[in-house]
């Protein structure tokens, strides 16, 4: 799960990666008062003022509001009332950027001092699978898309194992300092940076901890001037302070909502939802569908000991997608008993009151007892003897 800006960079604070002053607002006078402060300690400095919304490219995007274009979603002031102003037109509005064109709300903005720089890089840490080791990714063009780089200009790119088991070397910083040509007195700050990136990967949980730009001021500091921090969302169990930092982009709401509920959940592009006990049992569910001529909505998984409650709950969440024209319940009763989930599938159909078809196979633990309940609910459930005859029934449903 991905964390905003301002969060990750208290996390870089925790972590002793230096970051600009600053303070997030919610309010045009809030901004005013914080753009303020920082500019009674330089007055001849500048202001920053950057959308908090989780996509990359905010500089080059444009924030939509009252039906006119008011600017980027960075911006870059000399003034307290000027933030104020350029606050007001940020607020509320909608910025829409290469990462997400359908935008994304502006709640508040980080105001920070304006930092004057000399150089600028591309730091990162990241998982890599294929040697069970962490990877630094760094370039010295830093301010670029790095996907954009790697297509165009991958010898710019330096990739280099960091082991879990030892934590960031000098080794590392030395190597690192050559690629991006740093002088040497630059050496010091950037393996305190090295070693404190990889003390928040490792506490966090993440999968990713980014720098863009890392920036080289006239003097000779290395300051962060962006953060992108992103958390495994299995360790969130382990973080519980973390949870009220993570926010879901509009397209993950649903996805966030189920993983709250115990449920696993990802949307597709088809029209048949699935509910299904099990990821193997899901992965052959939407290979049947298909290979039947029909297109799974979802994978959800409601796992192996769910109850009444957690079946509600799922085929709320499978209803919440408009694309879905039918649902197919694909269930093996192991330690999950046939009867229950059956009662859940009842329950859950007459509380939604259910017009969508609705196909359910039944096999395993109590499997008598729970088709004996569907087919004394009255209602209108389209039972299935086998998972290849309930993907046919489900496909020939959504044909009708």
């Amino acid at each position: 799960m991905k964390i905003v800006e301002h969060k990750s960079k208290q996390l870089f604070t925790a972590c002793a990666i230096p970051i600009p002053q600053g303070s997030v607002a919610s309010t045009p006078e809030e901004a005013a008062a914080a753009a303020g402060q920082i500019l009674s300690k330089n007055p001849s400095g500048s202001v920053v003022l950057k959308a908090q919304v989780l996509s990359g490219g905010r500089g080059k995007g444009q924030i939509r509001k009252d039906g006119k274009e008011t600017g980027g979603g960075v911006r870059i002031l000399r003034g307290a009332e000027e933030a104020r102003r350029e606050a007001a037109s940020m607020l509320g509005g909608t910025l829409v950027t290469v990462q997400n064109r359908t935008g994304l709300i502006v709640e508040s903005v980080l105001v920070e001092e304006g930092v004057e720089f000399a150089s600028q890089y591309y730091l990162a840490l990241t998982v890599d699978r294929a040697t069970r080791s962490f990877t630094c990714i760094a370039s010295a063009e830093g301010g670029t898309e790095i996907e954009q780089l790697a297509a165009t200009a991958p010898g710019k790119i330096m990739k280099m194992n960091v082991d879990p088991a030892t934590g960031w070397m000098p080794f590392h910083t030395r190597n690192l300092a050559a690629h991006l040509g740093l002088p040497r007195e630059a050496g010091k700050g950037l393996g305190e940076i090295g070693k404190g990136l990889f003390r928040l990967f490792v506490e966090q949980d993440c999968s990713l901890v980014e720098i863009n730009p890392l920036v080289m001021t006239k003097d000779g500091r290395l300051i962060a001037l962006d953060a992108k921090v992103v958390v495994d969302d299995n360790a969130l169990i382990r973080h519980p302070e973390l949870k009220e930092t993570l926010v879901p982009l509009p397209e993950e709401e649903i996805e966030f909502e189920a993983k709250k509920a115990g449920l696993s959940y990802i949307k597709l592009d088809g029209n048949i939802g699935c509910l299904v006990n099990g990821a193997g049992l899901a992965m052959a569910t939407m290979d049947i569908i298909k290979h039947c001529g029909g297109e799974p909505a979802n994978f959800l998984d409601v796992g192996g000991t769910a109850d009444e409650e957690a079946v509600r709950t799922a085929f709320t969440i499978i209803l919440r997608d408009p694309a879905v024209k039918a649902i197919f319940v694909n269930i093996f009763g192991g330690i999950m008993r046939c009867d229950v989930i059956a009662k859940g599938i009842v329950g859950a159909t007459a509380q939604l009151g259910l017009k969508t078809p609705l196909v359910v196979r039944l096999e395993g633990n109590q499997v008598e007892e729970g088709r004996k309940i569907l087919a004394e609910s009255g209602l209108s459930i389209i039972p299935a003897d086998s998972m290849g005859d309930g993907a046919k029934k489900v496909v020939k449903a959504v044909a009708r």
